[in-house]
Formats: structure tokens, sequence, C-alpha cells
């Protein structure tokens, strides 16, 4: 048992955007395995569509996204046309599945492609599948490479929904983490896409990043709060150089230290709070009016590789390479390296590197961890029955939410017929991830044999 909160904060924890996490996925699910998986899918299931676009102009420092840099044009309409041809070959084994209801451009920085290929991949997904009245068409950009030209492909192509990734409006601190953009890029950014009828607009901000200070990130939320988007992520950064070898170029020592931490996600927090965003889970805020507060409010938010969503689709299918898609056999993830990719698609194979086939244990935990995530409570009793498993079954848990309870980040309730609800306290919240961690059958072995490495838990 410990008192000091900075001991947990130093925790080294999955972020839990899936369960099991990517690291567990193996290669005995096969392209032949995904096949089976797609010709699966019913009428009943609705789509949410990935599609990953592994380049940039150029890599920020402090990026953990699977893209490189290209200055060039060419590979980018080489891999438009790929992945055109991927969309085609997952749709011949997709004949009955039910309409699309989300749609997610991620990357890298996906709005590099030419206005051309969004119109023909956008026009081919509208061919192969049904979209949904109610679809949402989201997509990752880069402020300083907004122009009219892409406002209006945008609005063309029916993107309703933008993410900007802002990070930090400091001058050294953007210095410091490779992506310079002064306040009026974003400014302007945020203009162009809202004379284009884009204005659900989500702003990214980091803390924890190399440089930052009380005034810096309260100037940062100040700034972001006069350009008023409509829901904000407030990160935390994650310093893993063993995986993303160009984060080596920040200077460690200039980083906060875990109480600095701790302070900067507090600062923002209650600024934003004060502002009048609704706390959406552990880092995202919305406007009360907001789709993804109504989520919140109403019990349907979700949690999946692109964090917190108002996502509903039952099926991710995902396109690109390295990206990742759950069906509700399990997960599939394509091949991490371009070439290789669309080889494979070339030669009419699904390019499949790996996956995980998911059991009754891996579904009971995973639901406890998204519900933990989003909701900060869960009823463990009859959701163990609902998978046809009961509490022992996760009796593995016990000693670590003991651990947290007895430090009041989480309570745990024992009612009548043996339920047992865990629940995490207010002070617990920036905490959540470790009782999600206390849920992972995975995780002490993954630790033990250096499977995988995590950030810190806040």
């Amino acid at each position: 048992m410990t008192n000091d909160p900075l001991s947990y904060a130093l925790r080294s924890v999955p972020r839990y955007t899936s369960y099991p996490t990517a690291p567990h996925f193996h290669s005995g699910v096969s392209a032949e395995t995904y096949r089976d998986w797609l010709r699966a899918i019913t009428p009943m299931d609705s789509l949410s569509l990935y599609l990953h676009v592994p380049f940039c102009r150029e890599l920020c420092h402090y990026c953990g996204c699977h893209t490189k840099a290209t200055r060039q044009d060419a590979p980018l309409k080489t891999y438009a046309a790929t992945l055109e041809q991927e969309i085609g070959l997952v749709g011949e084994h997709l004949k009955n599945a039910g309409p699309v209801r989300h749609i997610h451009w991620g990357g890298g920085t996906p709005s590099l492609l030419p206005r051309q290929s969004f119109a023909d991949l956008t026009g081919l997904m509208r061919v192969l599948f049904e979209f949904s009245p109610d679809l949402e068409h989201a997509i990752e950009l880069d402020p300083r490479l907004v122009s009219e030209e892409l406002g209006e492909t945008l609005a063309l192509v029916g993107v309703n929904r933008a993410s900007l990734g802002v990070q930090d409006f400091d001058l050294n601190v953007q210095r410091a983490i490779g992506r310079v953009q002064p306040y009026e890029v974003v400014a302007r950014a945020t203009r162009i896409l809202r004379a284009n009828g884009l204005n659900a607009l989500n702003f990214d901000l980091m803390y924890g990043l190399p440089g930052q200070s009380r005034e810096t990130i309260l100037d940062t939320v100040a700034k972001t709060l006069e350009l008023a988007p409509s829901r904000i992520a407030l990160f935390g950064y994650a310093h893993v150089p063993w995986m993303r070898k160009h984060q080596r170029l920040i200077d460690e020592t200039a980083l906060p230290s875990a109480a600095e931490r701790l302070e900067l996600a507090d600062l923002a927090r209650a600024e934003l709070l004060k502002a009048g965003y609704v706390a959406v889970g552990l880092d995202h805020f919305a406007h009360a009016d907001d789709s993804m507060a109504r989520a919140l409010a109403d019990g349907s938010l979700k949690r999946n590789f692109q964090g917190y969503t108002t996502d509903q689709g039952e099926q991710l299918i995902g396109f690109g390479v390295s990206s990742i898609g759950k069906l509700s056999n399990g997960y599939i993830q394509n091949l991490p390296d371009v070439g290789n990719w669309r080889r494979n698609i070339l030669a009419g194979e699904l390019p499949v590197s790996k996956g995980l086939a998911l059991t009754a244990d891996d579904r009971l935990r995973g639901r406890i961890i998204e519900e933990l995530m989003t909701d900060y409570t869960c009823d463990l009793t009859p959701l163990c029955k609902g998978f046809g498993l009961s509490v022992n079954d996760i009796s593995d848990a016990f000693s670590a939410l003991e651990d947290l309870a007895a430090n009041g980040l989480v309570t745990l309730e024992f009612g009548d017929n043996d339920n047992m609800r865990v629940s995490v306290t207010e002070s617990g919240r920036p905490y959540v991830r470790l009782a999600a961690a206390a849920f992972d059958s995975y995780l002490a072995e993954s630790q033990a044999t250096g499977k995988a490495r995590h950030s810190a838990a806040v």
C-alpha cells in the first residue's frame, strides 16, 4: 500500500484503447481468418470505417503515430490508388453488412491526399456501402496545412467533423517538439473550416511537453477557449523513445516531472470546466450540446483506437498500413510497411499482419475496462453472468483493486445476491488506467518478459 499519488502516476500501464492491447496480437490470425470474419458480418451489424494515411510533410518530435515524412506527391497518389483497391477487396466480403455510421481518416496527415483521391475514395465507399443518414465523417488535420481548397474539398466529400492537432500555443514549447504553428495559423484554419460548414471541431492539446509551465498551459487553454472548439482532447505526452526513435530529439531534461505533469493536467482541466465544458472520461471535454457530452449522459460513450468516441458501429474495419480493425470475432491489424501492404493488395490478398481471436474472458474484461474508462463504474456480477462467467473468474484483479481502494482511488461495494461493484472515486479519476489495468490478465506477463512497454499512468 502507498499513500503517495506520484508512485501511482509513474506506473507504466496501457492507454486501453483496446483490450487485449496491440502488443498481444499474433501472426496466428491470417488473411483467411479475416475473410471468414468479414463474411460473418450481417445486415444487423453497422460499420465503422477507419482509413490510415501514413504520411506527413515532416515528423514532429513528440509524435507516436505510424507515419513517415514525404515532400513528394507521387507516393500519396500511389497510396490512394492502392487504398481504393483494398476497399474494393474488403467490400467483396461485405455484401450483407449493415450501414456505415462512422468514417475516420487518421494518420499521419490524411489531408495530404489529392482532392481527386478524396473524391474517388469517398465515392467508392458510397458505392460499396450504405451510408447511415446520421453518419459522422471525421478527419485529423494539421492546422498548418489547412487551405481554402482543402476546406472546399472536405465539404465536397461530406466530412462533418475535424480534429486539429494544436498541442500547445507557446513558441518555445513548439520549437522543443518540432512543430511551430502560431496562434494565427490555428485561428485561420478554424475560420476556413467553419466557413465551409465544418462547425464540429476538436482541438488536441498536450500536457507533459518539454518546457511547459503553469503559465504556458494556462495561456494555451485561454487561446483555445477564444477559438471555442466543440471538443477538446487533453492528452498526456507519452515519451516512448524506445518505440519512436524520433522522440530522442526531445530533451528529456526539459520534460516536466511527474508532480509537474499532474499540476499541468489539473490546471488545464480546471480552466476547461470553469469555461463550461463537460469532462468526458479521462482526457476529453465537450460542449454540453455536443454529441460526445450527450453520449456520456445517456451511457452510449465508447472507447476505441481513436480514444473516446460516439462511434456506434458494431464492426470497425481498418484500411491502410498498420490500421487495426475490431470485428465481433476479434482484432485484425494490417501489414505495417507500405511495400508489403501494397504487394498483397495487388495480388488480391487481404494485407493482414496479425490479430487476435477474442475469448469469452477477453470480451468480459474488455467490457469491464471500457465501462471503467467511460463511466468510472462497473457492476461486475451481472456483467460476468452476461458473458457466462462469474466474479471468481476475474478474482486476479482483486489484489490490485484493494490496494487502490486502500488509498481512496476506487471503492468496492458488495450488495445483495453477492453483487459487486467497482467505482473510481473523484480523486482516483486521473488514475483510472490503473483500475483498468487490474483486470488486464496479459499485463503481468508482458511486463515481466519485456514484451510491451507503456507510458506513465498520468
